[in-house]
This record gives structure tokens, C-alpha cells and sequence, in this order.
């Protein structure tokens, strides 16, 4: 490949991968936004989530904008590879499961992100970083990285996936998307959440499917693509499904002032 064709694959991966950390950092300043103001457990989770893909992102636009690193590298390893899955993922526990469960989770998610990230960030690595080829976690580092990537996007991944199904179900269903019922929520929209849910599910899978086009499309590529079409879709998700659901008490007090102010 000559210089002018690299050049201009990176380029067009860099805008992949810039276009990817733009909207994961509108997705976290949204979720941010309606944390502050609703103070929903669920809520701050998907803003830690959508930061740590924000830095992911941003990690590998830097990677084909000036070049790979070791620090780079780590970065996009440990924000992309390791941890925003999970604290995507609680997001989901916080909803289905409750808020007492979701503090359990969360306490032992910042337990593990402290460990993970010590473990990435001091593993040694098995070979040399070259700046112009995208490396992967198999050739860089040992056995401890590696396990940590493939449990904290692979089980999360699953708990996003089958969770937004099962609430897709009931609310078809028309029953509560909740496993507990102190945490019932009054579905507002039944169509717009079921839409809702099966974008946040379909782009959870979007996110994964970057080794599957790694053959096609090249690595640098194929993560550049799915990190934008993932957090695109993921994005859309939140957007369809956020205000088609409000808590039960939010409904009673609603209800209780309608009925006041009509006295």
C-alpha cells in the first residue's frame, strides 16, 4: 500500500473514530443531564459507560490521527475493551432488578474498575507497539488483560442483550419491565420502548462485530465502523426508550395533582 492510500485510510478511520467519541459525549452529557436533574441510579451508570466510550474512542482517533503508543494503547484497551460494557450493563441491573441489587453491583463494579485498571495499566507487553498498525490485546499482552476484556464485555454484553429482549417481551406483553416490583414502572409508550429496547440490544451486538469485519474491512477499520454504528444506534436507543416509562410514584403524584387541581 502506498503512502497517499495509507494516509487516506487513516483518515477516514480517524473520522470514523472522531465521529464515534462526538456522539458518545453527547450521549454522555444526555444521560448526565437527566441524572442530575432525576437523580436515577440507572442514569449515572450510563454516563460513566458512555465517558469511558467517549475516552475509547477518542483513544483510537488519536492511535490514527498521530500514531500508536503504549499509552494509547493501555487507554483504549482498558476504556473500550475492559469497562464501558459493564457500566453499561448496570445501567440495565439498576432497571430491572432495582436499586437495592444495582448498589451491590455498582460496589463491587468500582472494586473490579480499580483492579482492572491497575492490571492493565502495569501489564507487560509482549511485543513492541508500532505506530502505523493497529495492535490487539492477543499480541500486546498476557493472560491476566485478555481474561479481563473477554468477562467485562462478554458477560455485560449479555446481560444488555438478553435484559432489553426480556423487557421487550413484557412490555408486548403488557406487563411491567421489571423484575421487581418495587421498582415498577408505568409504561407510558409500550411501542416506542419495545423499539427502544431492541436498538439498545441490536446496538450492544453492533459493538461486537468488530472481529468479524476485522477480515473484511481490515482492524482499524472494522473498530472504527462498529464503535460509530454501535454508539449511533445505542444512542437512538436511549433517545426512543427514555421517556416512554416514568416510576410508579411518579404516576400516583401526577394523578394526586391532576385530581387537586380539578377540586
Amino acid at each position: 500500500m502506498t503512502s497517499v492510500a495509507l494516509a487516506a485510510q487513516n483518515g477516514v478511520n480517524s473520522a470514523l473514530a472522531g465521529a464515534a467519541a462526538l456522539v458518545a459525549c453527547a450521549f454522555a452529557l444526555s444521560t448526565a443531564d437527566r441524572w442530575l436533574r432525576r437523580g436515577q441510579p440507572h442514569e449515572r451508570a450510563w454516563t460513566v459507560a458512555m465517558a469511558l466510550f467517549s475516552i475509547g474512542s477518542f483513544a483510537l482517533w488519536w492511535a490514527e490521527s498521530a500514531g500508536w503508543s503504549r499509552g494509547v494503547f493501555r487507554l483504549f484497551f482498558l476504556a473500550g475493551a475492559v469497562l464501558n460494557v459493564a457500566w453499561l450493563a448496570l445501567g440495565t441491573i439498576y432497571l430491572l432488578v432495582g436499586r437495592r441489587v444495582g448498589d451491590i453491583v455498582q460496589t463491587s463494579l468500582v472494586a473490579l474498575s480499580g483492579l482492572a485498571t491497575g492490571i492493565v495499566l502495569i501489564a507487560p507487553m509482549k511485543t513492541e507497539i508500532v505506530a502505523d498498525q493497529f495492535p490487539t490485546g492477543k499480541e500486546v499482552f498476557g493472560v491476566a488483560p485478555r481474561i479481563l476484556a473477554a468477562v467485562g464485555s462478554g458477560v455485560p454484553a449479555l446481560v444488555i442483550i438478553l435484559g432489553a429482549l426480556w423487557s421487550t417481551w413484557r412490555v408486548l406483553a403488557k406487563k411491567t419491565p421489571s423484575l421487581n416490583s418495587a421498582n415498577a414502572r408505568q409504561v407510558v409508550s409500550p411501542g416506542r420502548l419495545a423499539v427502544g429496547n431492541v436498538l439498545i440490544a441490536t446496538g450492544t451486538i453492533v459493538l461486537s462485530l468488530s472481529g468479524t469485519l476485522a477480515g473484511r474491512l481490515g482492524k482499524d477499520r472494522a473498530f472504527a465502523v462498529t464503535l460509530l454504528a454501535g454508539v449511533v444506534v445505542l444512542f437512538a436507543g436511549f433517545l426512543v426508550a427514555s421517556n416512554s416509562t416514568r416510576r410508579a410514584s411518579v404516576q400516583r403524584a401526577a394523578q394526586y395533582l391532576a385530581g387537586a387541581t380539578s377540586r
